[in-house]
């Protein structure tokens, strides 16, 4: 069931914020702008009005909306919570009054933008944001934010893991292989793909990368990785390829049969991206030509019970897209949003802005 509050801050005597909802805590507004909390004497707060509004069909671990609740009221400005609804309808009218949108893997269409009027940002709390309608957004004049970084050891951590229960049967009965001495080929060197390169090292794996919009050798030398020239040699070498590139224009179907079909004997492919990178046909067509081959995704494909059936346990794709989901990715992406909603509104920082 969908629940939906609004929290207004209230200070203590000590001048600490505490959370009370709108309807217990105030009185109307007077014209100047100050309320008075019912039973609490001469103390007024002036707040602005301003809304910020946090809807998650997928909620935020309670540490982490406590803590964003208490950096928005901090600085004065209201709180909505819409969680776990169900409809859309629920989301256009909780985004009716907002000024401010903090979403985790929450559709922001440009139905939604249409519906709120006064909505000035929209902060993804996490680093893919191809769930917003970015021309719409900028057709509106709304900045639109990720918080890249905040979710990447979680990420790569189960990028790892991924490897770890592929070689070993998907933890079936069998005789399965080590990683220590694989090749480890990393598609996209960011924030993810460099803590993928750091562990896969520490496992003893020989780490290779491609990004084409890093073009310093010295970024890959650093952390002891082989920069390649090329994504065509990138997959030739990887028995392990992890791939971390966003969903763009340009990279929407991009993996596909060519590319999997040069990986070296046994490869594995690992996807933490997105699912629209890969072009399906072209990988099911590489799986049925090539019975070496295996396949695991964070976000299953779109004929991933074909999958599924064709190719057993050589492929596998998680229940729901869990790539963020440990409970210090939910606070610290959670909270990132948070202060950069609250730095944009106040100073108009968009450091993160992705529709510039």
């Amino acid at each position: 069931m969908a629940q939906f509050f609004t929290f207004t801050p209230k200070r203590k005597e000590d001048g600490a914020i505490d959370f009370y909802t709108l309807m217990d805590v105030f009185d109307e507004r007077k014209e100047d702008g100050t309320t008075s909390p019912a039973g609490h004497g001469e103390r007024k707060i002036k707040f602005n009005d301003m809304k910020v509004l946090i809807a998650t069909e997928k909620p935020f671990a309670k540490k982490a909306v406590d803590g964003i609740k208490k950096i928005i009221t901090d600085a004065g400005y209201e709180v909505a919570l819409l969680e776990k609804y169900t409809d859309k309808a629920q989301l256009l009218a909780a985004v009716a009054d907002a000024n401010a949108l903090i979403i985790r893997s929450d559709k922001v269409t440009a139905e939604v933008i249409e519906a709120a009027k006064n909505l000035k940002i929209v902060v993804r709390a996490g680093a893919g944001y191809d769930n917003v309608d970015l021309a719409a957004a900028t057709a509106k004049g709304i900045v639109v934010m990720n918080t890249p970084g905040q979710n990447s050891n979680a990420v790569a951590e189960l990028a790892l893991a991924m490897m770890v229960f592929m070689s070993r049967n998907r933890f079936t009965p069998g005789t399965g292989s080590e990683i220590q001495g694989k090749t480890l080929g990393i598609h996209a060197y960011g924030h993810v793909g460099r803590l993928v390169g750091r562990k896969g090292k520490a496992l003893g794996m020989e780490v290779v990368a491609y990004d084409p919009f890093i073009s310093d050798p010295a970024v890959f030398e650093a952390d002891g990785v082989r920069k390649v020239d090329s994504v065509e040699e990138l997959y030739k070498c990887s028995d392990f390829l992890s791939l971390h590139i966003p969903a763009t224009a340009e990279t929407k179907g991009s993996i596909g049969y060519d590319l999997v079909m040069s990986m070296p004997k046994g490869a594995t492919l690992v996807n933490t991206a997105r699912k629209e990178v890969i072009d399906e046909e072209g990988l099911k067509r590489a799986l049925t030509e090539r019975e070496d081959l295996k396949y695991i995704t964070d976000i299953a494909a779109g004929i991933q019970p074909e999958l599924d059936e064709k190719f057993g346990k050589r492929v596998f794709a998680t229940p729901k897209k869990m790539g963020a989901e440990t409970a210090e990715a939910n606070i610290n992406a959670g909270l990132a949003a948070a202060r950069q909603v609250i730095d944009y509104l106040t100073t108009g920082n968009t450091r993160f802005q992705v529709n510039k």
